[in-house]
């Protein structure tokens, strides 16, 4: 099949992968490409491409998890600070269509660098988030 990402050939048995932990819902590995020592994957056995996509039952499962394999990788790692990154979608920079969770130990100058701009947020085009944001929470 075609349409499979690396993560589910991964779940399928069909790639290895150096697993930190796995449950029935949950499966943890080490990034082959990481940015720094301990640069681990949280992935959900449910197969969706995007976070909003997923049941309750996986996102409280992977939200057990990731403290877990953050104590982790920072114990293996030296790290005392860390980064957690989730891409949803092509424009924010998602490359495998399957949810996952980089917990990316900053060691030194390794892991993740984040460029931030911030705005500002005024309370006419807060008044109009909010309500949408409500409405949609609602149905």
């Amino acid at each position: 099949m075609s349409d499979k990402t690396v993560f589910d050939r991964i779940l399928d048995g069909e790639l290895p992968c150096h697993k930190v932990y796995e449950d029935e819902h949950v499966l943890a590995f080490l990034d082959i490409f990481p940015l720094s020592p301990g640069h681990t994957l949280v992935i959900p056995k449910e197969r969706r491409a995007y976070l909003h996509e997923l049941s309750d039952e996986a996102c409280a499962a992977i939200g057990r998890v990731l403290p877990r394999i953050a104590r982790a990788a920072m114990a293996a790692s030296g790290a005392r600070a860390y980064n957690v990154l989730q891409n949803n979608g092509a424009a924010a920079h998602q490359a495998v269509f399957h949810v996952h969770f980089h917990v990316i130990p900053k060691v030194g100058d390794k892991g993740l660098g984040v460029g931030w701009v911030p705005g500002k947020l005024g309370n006419d085009a807060a008044a109009a988030l909010l309500t949408s944001m409500h409405a949609s929470l609602q149905g």
